[in-house]
């Protein structure tokens, strides 16, 4: 179940490809008020912005061997920082009566996701494949922040 939920998220992610800059105007979540996911979103849309950064070196795209990213020590300790918030925040949703089940799949899976997207950074031995994994890994911040502000859908 939660799997799905999580493709059904990535899915969705498409809509919002373009960074939070290019996002319609929405509602937000309730959710996304409390401190906890707020913190979750703050993160995940700093992280991104600072992964999109590292994307943007010069020569990197064209780099025959992986590049130093300046800032990627710190960029990887967050993104653990964010992967244990996202748990935390699968085990609240958890915990919670009728609750949004959707939501802590996916931040359950995204909890999951982060570690291995960083491990893709680090185990680039070109600098494309270095540009690869940071936007694969801009791409999952980018989706878990918009998950946490999206309004919850009815039921159907």
């Amino acid at each position: 179940m939660c799997g799905m939920a999580l493709a059904a998220s990535l899915a969705l992610a498409d809509l919002y490809g373009a960074g939070p800059a290019a996002r319609p105007v929405q509602p937000v979540s309730a959710l996304s008020q409390e401190p906890l996911y707020a913190q979750i979103v703050s993160s995940a849309q700093r992280l991104e912005a600072d992964a999109k950064a590292m994307r943007a070196l010069p020569g990197l795209k064209s780099a025959p061997s992986a590049v130093v990213l300046p800032g990627f020590a710190k960029l990887k300790s967050e993104a653990m920082k964010l992967s244990a918030m996202d748990m935390q925040g699968h085990l609240d949703l958890a915990a919670r009566k009728g609750g949004d089940g959707d939501l802590k799949c996916i931040l359950k899976g995204i909890s999951q996701d982060l570690p291995k997207k960083i491990a893709a950074v680090e185990d680039a031995k070109t600098g494309p494949e270095q540009d690869l994994a940071l936007d694969e890994l801009a791409y999952v911040l980018d989706d878990n922040a918009g998950v946490i502000l999206a309004p919850p859908k009815p039921p159907v």
